[in-house]
């Protein structure tokens, strides 16, 4: 699965040009990404990163990326980034690395949004195998996680006694759908719920999705 997912990454990157702005993100796939873009940049390439978690800042600090902040760029060239489950439509799930927030800020902000996954977060409808990862703050928790299962899904706070703590200081509850039949509904009536900061649906972002298979990298892209 690892060859698979430096397939897709290397393949990715093939679309970075010198000069370019690009937004870098989050998850074990995205690190590969991260490190070619790394050799990219030794290579002489003049290229300016913004980071979405403390840890990919991390990871191109030591790899000798120039970086910036939303704030100072505006636009973003190109980001790059992983997904956890991929529908036809190019509709997302996002999130099980914890950066959801900062992943959809820089999306929402870059010209071209290049999702990388191996094939087998590709799905017919999202939320079947994967729980949607909604981020919510600190202050009534448990009631927002109530709120949430009031949509039909089982909500369960990451990390349990001891909860995970994204970078922006709020929690995040994985919920499990027995699918998501309408995403951009479900989107809606998640963003209504009071504490809710996002959630990790990705809907009208990805510009193009390259699959690690056995047979060779695919690249789609939407129309």
């Amino acid at each position: 699965m690892n060859a698979l997912k430096l397939q897709a990454a290397r393949k990715a990157v093939e679309f970075v040009e010198d000069g370019m702005v690009l937004g870098l993100g989050t998850g074990s796939t995205t690190r590969l990404a991260v490190d070619e873009i790394g050799k990219l940049v030794k290579d002489g390439y003049r290229l300016v990163g913004v980071p979405t978690s403390i840890e990919t800042e991390k990871q191109a600090r030591t790899l000798g990326i120039p970086l910036s902040t939303l704030e100072e760029v505006g636009r973003l060239d190109l980001t790059i980034d992983g997904a956890d489950e991929v529908d036809p439509q190019f509709r997302l799930i996002k999130g099980l690395g914890g950066a959801l927030l900062r992943e959809k800020m820089v999306a929402f902000y870059s010209k071209r949004e290049i999702i990388i996954v191996d094939d087998s977060k590709v799905v017919d409808v999202l939320g079947v195998k994967t729980p949607l990862p909604v981020e919510v703050v600190q202050f009534g928790h448990r009631r927002t996680r109530t709120a949430l299962e009031e949509l039909g899904c089982t909500a369960k706070l990451r990390g349990g006694e001891r909860p995970f703590v994204t970078d922006n200081g709020n929690y995040i509850y994985d919920c499990k759908f027995d699918a998501i039949n309408d995403p951009e509904g479900m989107d809606s009536e998640i963003g209504s719920v009071p504490g809710v900061v996002e959630n990790g649906l990705f809907i009208g972002l990805a510009t193009a999705i390259v699959i690690g298979t056995e047979r060779g990298a695919i690249i789609r892209e939407r129309i």
